[in-house]
């Protein structure tokens, strides 16, 4: 039995590397039959089979999970986003932003097109919430060395809405990929998906880099939350708020003696941030427990 890292997985067939090869797996129907899906990035057990395939015996305990995108073991979520067309919500940064913060992993945010419009407002959010933020050309050059450096020798995952240019940031840091990159509608000022599915590449710089399919608004709907009590850690800039409102139980929605919404008037927390909080606590309101994905 040889043990390695699911690379890519497409129609059924997974890609596993042992360090020394590439061999193509199909998952054993025990993983059907315990509801266990393979993502790539998982550890893998596998059998080398004589016509050169291989059967995936055993999936190795994961230290982290998503399913939008569909990685695993991940130790940096690079969101890229763009004040050019199309111009990112920052409400689709934060809902993925705070599911990575309830599974331990960290949240790099790269504001890309910065050639085309500067990014300067987007990337002040986030920089004051306390997020590492960059800006970057995809097409210039700017911000890439720096990037380089954030990734050194981290499993990555590059995502953000369609258009935002994932594809394209992967090419221009390693000059030998040639991934499909999408042109903009100008009809509706947004991205056509040119990812078809997750697949982890080997970077100069020591990463693994996962570029994913984008998403929409109604993509970013559908991904896991964590309960409505526990959103509130998920926003790091809320921490030092936390405990200080004057009910013990405080929501931080629109409660009178709210420390968090003290902050917000203060210009301490911005206001798209805690807009966005609010959003995704009414949404986490409404999904019983019982309804939940276990996080």
């Amino acid at each position: 039995m040889s043990q390695g890292v699911i690379r890519k997985a497409l129609s059924g067939f997974y890609y596993v590397d042992d360090g020394r090869t590439v061999t193509t797996c199909r998952a054993r129907g025990k993983h059907r039959h315990a509801g266990v899906s393979p993502l790539v990035g998982d550890r893998v057990r596998f059998t080398p089979l004589e016509d050169g395939s291989g059967a995936l015996d055993e999936i190795l305990p994961r230290k982290n999970e998503f399913y939008r995108p569909a990685v695993a073991n991940i130790d940096l979520l690079v969101v890229v986003a763009s004040q050019a067309v199309p111009v990112t919500d920052p409400f689709l940064i934060d809902r993925v932003a705070a599911i990575a913060a309830a599974r331990g992993v960290e949240t790099l945010i790269c504001v890309n097109k910065c050639d085309l419009e500067p990014g300067e407002d987007l990337a002040r959010i986030y920089e004051g919430a306390g997020f590492p933020t960059l800006r970057v050309s995809a097409q210039t050059g700017e911000g890439l060395e720096a990037l380089r450096r954030c990734l050194a020798g981290k499993v990555c995952a590059f995502t953000g809405n369609s258009g935002v240019g994932k594809s394209s940031i992967l090419n221009a840091l390693e000059a030998n990929f040639d991934l499909a990159t999408g042109e903009i509608s100008d009809k509706l000022g947004r991205g056509r998906h040119t990812t078809r599915h997750v697949e982890l590449f080997h970077l100069s710089c020591g990463a693994l880099a996962a570029d994913t399919p984008g998403f929409s608004s109604f993509d970013v709907d559908k991904m896991e939350l964590a309960r409505k009590e526990e959103l509130q850690y998920a926003f790091r800039e809320f921490a030092p708020y936390l405990g200080t409102c004057r009910f013990q139980d405080c929501a931080h929605v629109k409660e009178k003696g709210c420390a968090v919404l003290a902050a917000v008037r203060a210009g301490e927390i911005a206001p798209s941030r805690h807009q966005s909080y609010v959003r995704l606590y009414e949404q986490a309101r409404a999904i019983p427990d019982w309804q939940r994905k276990d996080m």
